[in-house]
């Protein structure tokens, strides 16, 4: 493990400070607000400690209400909406300065037997083959970043291993692309077999790229390049099938819309071995700058 990933593990370990309130740290050196990705990644983690061991995450969907401050803690509280014989559910708000800045709902279930079909793999190269997150980061730092913006992504990203299939936006500004894009990711180091701490890193992890695929077909780099404000909306995940987030997956992404200011993300993420492991949407503000 390395230590960014500890740290990141710390950040998702969260202080109970009643039954059901929690208090959760976040990155503060170059980021500006809070990442995404964290937040919905701890508002799982307080909703899970509140579920019996045998139920496992099958669902979630947030709503992105403001911009978090990264340099107070931000407290979570959870409703204990319905324990039922098969099925809990948990609402979540995160707060801070007295305000909510994320609203999650997630449900939990007892596993059973059932129905069992999905749709097939798409092709990819294999993840070895490909750079790492660091070469690549370093690369893209050098020729296609400012320092600032550098720093940012190294910061959220360096505990995941992301392994771009194509080049990403940022490293194309000007080229329409099919507004499909696809990652390997992992995190960097083996993780504890607790399954709720790998649902919540590919939560995490969720939010680094899904929307990469509406910037490729405007041929846009996003804030990276700054081309494009933008900020996410809601998010949803439905977890099918059981993984791990440090062993490679797949993060096949594509967009079939963008109107009105927003843009709408799709994707399906998918075992190395071929099983459909979850499937995920999101929506983010995408406005091209004025002037």
């Amino acid at each position: 493990m390395n230590s960014e990933l500890d740290t990141l593990l710390g950040l998702l370990d969260l202080e109970r400070i009643e039954e059901d309130i929690f208090r959760g740290r976040s990155h503060t050196a170059v980021v500006p607000r809070v990442f995404g990705g964290q937040v919905a990644a701890q508002a799982l983690v307080a909703a899970g400690r509140t579920v019996p061991d045998d139920r496992g995450a099958h669902s979630l969907h947030a709503y992105f209400l403001r911009p978090g401050d990264p340099g107070v803690p931000i407290v979570y509280t959870v409703d204990r909406i319905r324990d039922g014989r098969s099925f809990t559910t948990r609402r979540v708000v995160a707060v801070q300065h007295g305000q909510p800045i994320f609203h999650l709902s997630a449900s939990f279930q007892l596993h059973e037997e059932g129905l069992d079909h999905q749709a097939e793999m798409p092709d990819a190269p294999d993840p070895e083959s490909l750079p790492s997150g660091d070469e690549r980061l370093a690369r893209y730092a050098e020729q296609y970043l400012s320092p600032q913006v550098a720093d940012r992504l190294r910061q959220t990203r360096s505990a995941i291993d992301l392994r771009y299939v194509q080049e990403p936006p940022f490293a194309t500004v000007g080229q329409v692309r099919e507004a499909r894009s696809q990652v390997w990711f992992r995190t960097y180091g083996k993780l504890a077999d607790d399954p709720l701490l790998h649902v919540c890193l590919a939560t995490y992890a969720s939010d680094m790229t899904l929307l990469d695929s509406v910037l490729l077909a405007h041929g846009r780099g996003g804030w990276a390049v700054g081309d494009i404000v933008g900020a996410s909306l809601d998010h949803a995940m439905w977890f099918h099938r059981p993984f791990r987030a440090d062993e490679w997956l797949l993060y096949d992404q594509e967009s079939p819309s963008s109107s009105g200011g927003r843009g709408l993300g799709q994707a399906r993420i998918w075992t190395r071995d071929g099983r459909l492991a979850i499937s995920v949407i999101q929506e983010g503000v995408m406005r091209v700058p004025r002037g």
